[in-house]
């Protein structure tokens, strides 16, 4: 398949990470989606223990997804990386020996922490490591996840059926194989040496300053709030349209198996422009992702396959513009973030727009969950899918306006000259000697060329008036 073809052409340190996302992900789905049905049912736990004990994993999650990131800038991604899938380790091998209150609220505190060391210095290594090509490797990195998520859940629905305790011990091998072998495979790359750093504090004033990322992250709010309805509403959704619990894993397979074109998308986009471009209309296609599932939310019990069958389909349309929107976004996005910053403060940047991202997410389920118990009250069902829709679109027309307003950021190597399109390849060369090279006796001579732009046929002209860079033209296709 051309995405595994594509792995191959990225270096060692990149090759190894996408690898061990996909093991992160078989190691996650293998025990987390069954374990509030363990804490309930065969740990007797009430509601409100088991909200506590997945609340205490959130909550470790989000208030370390900033130290940890700001630790990858410091001490290099490498060691917190390989820190995190110990700690996981851990926390899993406490869910499977550990039965009392107290030791499960450590495990989930423990699984929380671990995700905030890993995500951000994971990110921001694929980031450092991408080059040019950070589009890409997000894209691959979403690959990986997905396949990685669908092994771990049918692993874990087989394992679940002998005993919990053999997917805790499963999914503890898995990050314990993860660490050993990250410590001995993934380079290591240097940190940011003393003299070129600024305190922590410092670091987060700087982040926290940059009003553009902080628009960007809040604008892109509402891609999270749509994409984590696979987990919530599209789930109640399939069921309602079927009668069968199990209808969501079509969903799932569906969306795997599309996400295996990721590669083909990724890289059609970045030869129209790429990058901050597309994301409005990822999000877009996101949105209208829950339309389909809207126009029969309101029907009744599925009689036969007679209305099981086109009911699904209706659902198999909803759930495939999500995941094609997604596609279509989410790379995009990961690809954004170290540009609105030096690159030494990458894994800060990370770090920081990951707690907005859970933040929201988490709200935003809240939200998403209170509308179905309303729409269920007041026998309104399209409630919940009209504030999905209403997410999508407005998180669309929020990036659509930064983008308009070019408070994204340039890509590298884009640059313009008083209002004078600097070709791709061409040296940009300061005004004195432009100015020197334009005016001599002989006319324009080669000096000059860095300040000409190429017209059509690749003919030098020399420059008109200011115009506005396009960055789609500016790019040649790669």
């Amino acid at each position: 398949m051309k995405a595994f073809r594509v792995t191959r052409e990225f270096p060692l340190a990149l090759r190894l990470l996408l690898i061990n996302q996909f093991g992160i992900d078989i190691g996650f789905y293998i025990l987390v989606p069954f374990l509030a049905a363990y804490l309930g049912q065969e740990l007797g736990m009430s509601d409100a223990l088991v909200g506590l004990v997945l609340g205490v994993r959130n909550l470790g999650q989000q208030g370390l997804f900033l130290l940890g990131g700001s630790a990858a800038d410091r001490l290099g991604p490498r060691a917190v990386i390989i820190t995190g899938c110990a700690l996981r380790t851990l926390g899993f091998s406490l869910f499977a020996f550990g039965t009392t209150l107290p030791v499960v609220l450590g495990a989930s505190l423990l699984n929380g922490l671990a995700a905030g060391l890993f995500y951000p210095s994971a990110r921001a290594y694929v980031a450092l490591e991408a080059g040019d090509r950070k589009a890409e490797a997000f894209a691959l990195l979403n690959v990986y996840a997905t396949i990685g998520s669908l092994i771990g859940l049918l692993l874990g629905s087989v394992l679940i059926r002998a005993d919990f305790r053999l997917c805790a011990v499963a999914a503890a091998g898995v990050y314990a194989l993860l660490t050993v072998a990250q410590a001995m495979v993934i380079p290591d790359r240097p940190a940011p040496a003393a003299a070129d750093r600024s305190t922590v504090l410092g670091d987060w004033l700087e982040v926290f300053g940059n009003r553009r990322f902080l628009l960007f992250s809040l604008a892109t709010t509402g891609m999270f709030t749509v994409e984590n309805q696979l987990c919530l509403l599209l789930p109640a959704g399939a069921k309602q349209a079927s009668g069968w619990e199990g209808a969501a894993g079509v969903l799932l397979g569906a969306g795997a198996v599309v996400n295996l074109f990721q590669m083909p998308i990724t890289r059609a986009l970045e030869r129209h422009g790429g990058g901050s471009r597309w994301v409005g209309g990822g999000l877009v296609v996101m949105g209208l992702g829950f339309v389909p599932p809207l126009l029969i939310c309101a029907d009744g019990p599925p009689d036969g396959a007679r209305d099981v069958v086109p009911r699904m389909l209706v659902m198999l349309i909803g759930s495939l513009l999500l995941f094609v929107g997604t596609m279509v976004a989410h790379p995009a996005v990961l690809e954004m973030i170290p540009r609105f910053g030096r690159e030494t403060l990458a894994g800060t940047y990370f770090g920081l727009f990951y707690v907005f991202a859970g933040l929201t997410a988490a709200g935003g389920n809240a939200v998403v969950g209170w509308t179905m118990d309303i729409g269920k009250q007041y026998e309104c069902p399209w409630l919940p899918w009209t504030g999905c829709v209403a997410f999508g679109l407005s998180s669309a027309l929020a990036v659509t306006l930064l983008y308009r307003t070019r408070m994204l950021p340039d890509r590298p190597g884009t640059s313009a000259m008083e209002g004078t399109v600097i070709p791709s390849g061409l040296p940009e060369r300061s005004g004195a000697v432009a100015a020197e090279a334009g005016t001599g006796p002989a006319g324009p001579t080669a000096e000059a060329v860095g300040r000409w732009e190429v017209g059509l046929f690749g003919r030098a002209r020399l420059p008109g008036p200011g115009r506005a860079v396009d960055k789609a033209r500016e790019k040649p296709p790669r």
